[in-house]
């Protein structure tokens, strides 16, 4: 059996082709990079986690903002925050009161039955200028202020 010539038209393709130098397969996507530690999606992994939960760790610092404005308590956090974090804090406690569900005074701007800041310090710590140094927020232990105080954990400077 004979091998079959090319015909010129074959060959100008071929030809065509081999100079676009168009790969047969995409190439293959590269992997992702993997993760150095064994954390939890919050970046906290479960003994960390569990010792918050029950209470056993001790936050590095603390801030009390129940008091505040909300414009104040706003701007401190944000600072505190952030000088927290260069620091090198990993747990700091958030105290923001309960509020004041107690009404003597029929005030409508006091209807509410959460503290202000109880409502708010959540939504700030998740906006962008925060969240890239927060692993994780959750309620704090009644020793630390239970209901009316929050956790947060920081992630390790760079």
């Amino acid at each position: 059996m004979s091998r079959r010539l090319p015909t010129d038209e074959e060959r100008k393709l071929f030809e065509q082709t081999f100079k676009e130098g168009r790969p047969i397969r995409p190439a293959p996507p590269k992997p992702a990079a993997k993760k150095k530690s064994v954390t939890g999606a919050s970046g906290v992994n479960g003994a960390t986690q569990d010792r918050m939960r029950r209470g056993l760790l001790e936050p590095d610092a603390r801030i009390d903002l129940h008091g505040m404005t909300q414009g104040a308590a706003h701007r401190t956090l944000f600072t505190w925050l952030a000088a927290a974090h260069s620091r090198g804090y990993r747990l700091v406690l958030v105290i923001t009161g309960k509020g004041n569900p107690k009404n003597d005074d029929n005030a409508p701007w006091m209807m509410s039955p959460h503290g202000v800041l109880k409502q708010m310090v959540p939504r700030w710590l998740n906006e962008p200028e925060l969240a890239g140094l927060i692993a994780k927020t959750q309620p704090a232990h009644a020793k630390h202020g239970g209901g009316g105080a929050l956790y947060v954990y920081l992630r390790k400077p760079r």
